[in-house]
C-alpha cells in the first residue's frame, strides 16, 4: 500500500568463445573512449525534476529499491496487521533519457516489481509494471542576482501497464493498472556556491480500471460493474541540495494527494481506488566516478512521515547510470 511508484510498480547469433572475446575488445576500447568524452558534473536526472540533458546526450541506468513497512494507515488510523507482517516491495527500475535539443529532453522508465509479505496467506506478485514516457521543455532560463542560474520546465508524461497484472490484490499487486497522463511544472535554482533549490508540482489524470469480478463495494456504495473509476492525483516536491563536479546531494520532501476515493474499510483489504496520500522525506547521494566520468553511482533512503491508506515505509535504493554523447 505504499504509493506505487507513486506512495504510495525488458536472438543473437551463437559464436565461439574466442570469437566473442576478439569482438568484445574493440567494443570495450570504443566504450572507454566514449566514457571519457562526456565528463559532466553530477546531477539528478529524473522524469520530473527541473534539469535537462545537453543536446544529443543520452543517459541510461538502473536503480534497485526496496520498500518495507509493518505499520500502515487504515484511513487515518495507524495500525498493524498480523495477516501481513512486514510487506516488502522490490523494484528494479530501468530508465533512459535523451537530450533532443538544449531545451527538450525525452525520457522513459520501466520498473520490474516484486512484492511479498512475511505472514499470512497472500502470495506475492511480480512482473513488469507500467511503462512511462515523458518530454521536458525548458520555458525559462535566467540569471538571478548575477550569481544563480534559474530554469523552469514544463513536463508532460503518459503511462500504461506493460503487462496484464491484476490491480485487485493490494497490497500484493504490483501496480494500480490505470493508464495515465500528467502535466507538471518544475523549477531549479542553482547558486554558484553549489547550493541549489528544487520545486515541482503536477497533476495526473487516470483512466478507469477493470477488475476480474462483476461487482465491488467501496466508499459506502455497492457497484454492479467490473469497471472502477480512478480518482486523479496531485503531487509536489520541494528540496535543497549541494552539487559540484563530482557530488550531487539532494534532500527532498515529496507529497501526494488523491483527488477523491474512499478509505480502507475496517479489517478489509485496500481497494484500487482508495485515497492514497503520503508525505515522504527522501535523500540521495550521487557521485560521478573520476576515472570514468560518464558513470554515475547513487544511493538513497526515504521515509514516509505521514499518510492515508498507505504503508509507513522505509525505502533504500542504489543505482548506476551511464552517459554518452551521440
Amino acid at each position: 500500500m505504499s504509493a506505487p511508484a507513486p506512495v504510495p510498480v525488458r536472438p543473437r547469433a551463437v559464436r565461439s568463445r574466442s570469437a566473442r572475446r576478439s569482438a568484445v575488445r574493440p567494443r570495450l576500447a570504443a566504450g572507454l573512449a566514449l566514457l571519457g568524452a562526456v565528463a559532466a558534473p553530477a546531477a539528478a536526472q529524473s522524469l520530473d525534476d527541473g534539469l535537462l540533458l545537453p543536446r544529443r546526450t543520452a543517459r541510461v541506468g538502473v536503480v534497485q529499491a526496496t520498500d518495507r513497512w509493518d505499520h500502515y494507515w487504515e484511513g487515518t488510523r495507524a495500525r498493524t496487521n498480523e495477516n501481513l507482517g512486514t510487506v516488502a516491495t522490490r523494484v528494479t527500475l530501468l530508465h533512459a533519457m535523451y537530450g533532443l535539443t538544449d531545451r527538450v529532453t525525452l525520457g522513459a522508465t520501466l520498473p520490474y516489481v516484486r512484492t511479498e509479505a512475511t505472514q499470512g496467506v497472500l502470495k506475492g506478485q511480480q512482473g513488469w509494471q507500467d511503462v512511462t514516457v515523458a518530454a521536458k521543455l525548458r520555458v525559462v532560463q535566467a540569471r538571478v542576482a548575477g550569481r544563480a542560474a534559474l530554469s523552469a520546465l514544463a513536463v508532460g508524461a503518459a503511462g500504461a501497464p506493460a503487462t496484464d497484472y491484476t490491480p485487485d490484490l493490494l497490497p500484493m499487486s504490483i501496480g494500480l493498472g490505470a493508464r495515465r497522463a500528467s502535466l507538471r511544472g518544475a523549477v531549479h535554482l542553482a547558486d554558484r556556491s553549489g547550493v541549489f533549490v528544487d520545486a515541482s508540482a503536477g497533476r495526473a489524470w487516470r483512466s478507469t480500471v477493470r477488475l476480474d469480478r462483476p461487482a465491488y463495494y467501496t466508499d459506502g456504495r455497492l457497484t454492479l460493474s467490473d469497471e472502477v473509476r480512478m480518482p486523479d492525483v496531485a503531487d509536489y516536491a520541494v528540496g535543497v541540495g549541494y552539487q559540484d563536479a563530482r557530488w550531487c546531494l539532494p534532500l527532498m520532501l515529496v507529497g501526494q494527494r488523491t483527488l477523491g476515493g474512499g478509505d480502507i474499510r475496517r479489517q478489509d483489504m485496500p481497494f484500487v481506488s482508495n485515497r492514497m496520500d503520503f508525505t515522504r522525506l527522501a535523500g540521495t547521494a550521487m557521485y560521478t566516478l573520476p576515472f570514468a566520468p560518464a558513470v554515475q553511482v547513487q544511493a538513497g533512503a526515504a521515509r514516509t512521515l505521514a499518510g492515508r491508506n498507505v504503508g509507513r515505509a522505509t525505502t533504500l535504493s542504489a543505482g548506476v547510470s551511464l552517459g554518452a554523447r551521440l
